[in-house]
């Protein structure tokens, strides 16, 4: 792997973590020349031969790089960390993968990323929401917070796009021990 600081390619692997599904590889390197650390993440199997059938009817080639730009642009500043963000991503080519032949309605993976959004942060939903759904106005996002309250379980409109079972397939971000206190307040024990 090439040091994205001093272009070497000469490091060491100090970390491997596997995300929760299992089908991502994040690993914590270090450039043998510089010193530097820096993260990579390595995808089992790959989306290939997938085109995206936009709006307008075009068709393009299925980019990860480009979902991965919308989804951090909507998480940016929010607590959702990297291995989240890649962990939702991994999940919408998934159910892409799962479900479709050789096409995909951006429509479809629009309303993927806002269904495990909406697990996973509210506010990130509603920033995704206000550029996939197109909202012109303040009434257009006053509408998608009131769905929101109205249905918490489902965070988008009901779509034949959305999976209906809710399960969150994304790591909590962990606490320390003292922030997990028990029902009757005490400290968690020693383990």
């Amino acid at each position: 792997m090439r040091c994205p600081f001093c272009q070497q390619d000469n490091d060491k692997v100090d970390d491997t973590r596997h995300s929760a599904d299992g089908s991502i590889v994040r690993r914590r390197r270090k450039c043998c020349a510089c010193g530097k650390k820096f993260t990579t993440y390595e995808k089992i199997g790959e989306i290939t031969q997938i085109r995206v059938i936009k709006r307008d009817g075009s068709r393009v080639p299925f980019d990860r790089k480009k979902l991965h730009e919308g989804i951090e642009r909507a998480c940016w500043k929010r607590p959702i960390s990297d291995e989240q963000i890649m962990t939702l991503i991994t999940q919408v080519e998934l159910d892409i993968d799962a479900k479709c032949e050789s096409e995909v309605h951006t429509q479809f993976i629009g309303e993927q990323v806002m269904h495990y959004l909406g697990e996973l942060d509210q506010v990130a939903y509603v920033r995704f929401a206000s550029v996939y759904r197109q909202f012109k106005d303040a009434d257009d996002f006053v509408r998608e917070l009131q769905r929101m309250r109205e249905n918490p379980d489902m965070p988008s409109v009901a779509s034949e796009y959305v999976p209906q079972k809710k399960i969150s397939r994304f790591p909590k971000t962990p606490r320390s021990r003292y922030d997990q206190r028990n029902q009757a307040g005490n400290l968690p024990l020693e383990e």
